[in-house]
């Protein structure tokens, strides 16, 4: 009874895991390829393989066994060090808005109010 819970438990984990890989893979799709080399790193083209092996392992194979764990890594490490450069390097980073500054800032720079 409680292995039949722990495996359902994992089931739905790995799943869950699954699925925010094919996110991860969509977001690689959509970033602009000459974002990557301009943040330094792999070409968009590598990251799109690792990406969709890991998500094919992840979809495919048990979480507990060898490979899924090695897919698992490639997509921490493109969530948490690719996607944060390539989108600083893009535009899509923290900063002001696109259509313009905050909503204090007046035609010369912020307002103070000074």
């Amino acid at each position: 009874m409680l292995i039949y819970g722990f495996q359902n438990v994992l089931s739905w984990v790995q799943l869950a895991l699954a699925v925010y890989a094919a996110v991860m893979l969509v977001d690689a799709a959509v970033r602009r390829e000459d974002a990557y080399r301009a943040a330094d790193k792999q070409t968009k083209g590598m990251w799109l393989i690792f990406l969709v092996i890991a998500t094919a392992l992840l979809f495919l194979l048990p979480l507990m066994s060898f490979l899924p764990i090695i897919g698992l890594i490639a997509v921490i490490v493109y969530t948490v060090d690719v996607r944060p450069a390539v989108k600083a390097v893009s535009g899509g980073g923290r900063g002001p808005r696109r259509g313009g500054g905050s909503s204090s800032d007046g035609p010369y720079g912020p307002f103070n109010g000074r």
